[in-house]
């Protein structure tokens, strides 16, 4: 193979990789803040830019030597925004669902502290035993802890629960749609 045709290659797989590493830097998960600290839901580096570029927000913290390049400019990508003006936001009454529960309870059996397999959703007090669908009386719990318990209260299978079940904020969803937080967003979502 010639040199050119080698150099060629080359120049298009850097070209392309540096491509697919500013989608992935521009796609990346943002946390917004309204006026007064209030958490957000997520959005992308691009909404945050552009909030910040319209005059709707102001970045709180920059990420870390990540650059948004013009032909003529470069811009600081943030690492967190704050909107300007306060947004009125509805309370979000959170839909009771197996996944949500599941999720509240961070894919963890509540009976034994397991995370792996799969995992079910089941009742502290059975509904036998007129025991509701309630966000207080579900809990996540692994196959084997689940048929252990069977028919009856944890109390009577002679099993303890690691914590016990409550309704989740809407803080709570906002902290699990960030896989993996910036040690900088942790004082605002109340990570800490």
């Amino acid at each position: 193979m010639s040199y050119l045709k080698l150099k060629g290659r080359l120049t298009a797989i850097i070209g392309r990789t540096i491509k697919v590493m500013q989608e992935s830097v521009i796609n990346r998960s943002v946390p917004r803040l309204n006026q007064n600290y209030e958490p957000l839901p997520v959005c992308s580096a691009r909404r945050a830019f552009l909030l910040m570029f319209h005059g709707k927000a102001e970045m709180i913290e920059p990420a870390n030597g990540l650059r948004l390049r013009t032909p003529t400019t470069s811009y600081s990508l943030p690492s967190i925004v704050r909107l300007w003006q306060y947004k009125r936001v509805p309370y979000k009454k959170i839909m009771l669902s197996r996944k949500n529960i599941i999720m509240r309870d961070k894919h963890t059996c509540q009976y034994c502290g397991s995370m792996r397999g799969s995992m079910t959703v089941d009742h502290v007090i059975p509904k036998t035993r007129k025991g509701r669908d309630t966000w207080e009386n579900m809990i996540c719990a692994c196959v084997r802890c689940n048929n252990r318990k069977g028919d009856r209260t944890p109390h009577e299978a002679g099993m303890r629960l690691l914590k016990h079940p409550r309704r989740p904020t809407s803080i709570t969803f906002i902290q699990r749609q960030v896989a993996n937080p910036d040690h900088r967003w942790r004082q605002y979502l109340f990570m800490d």
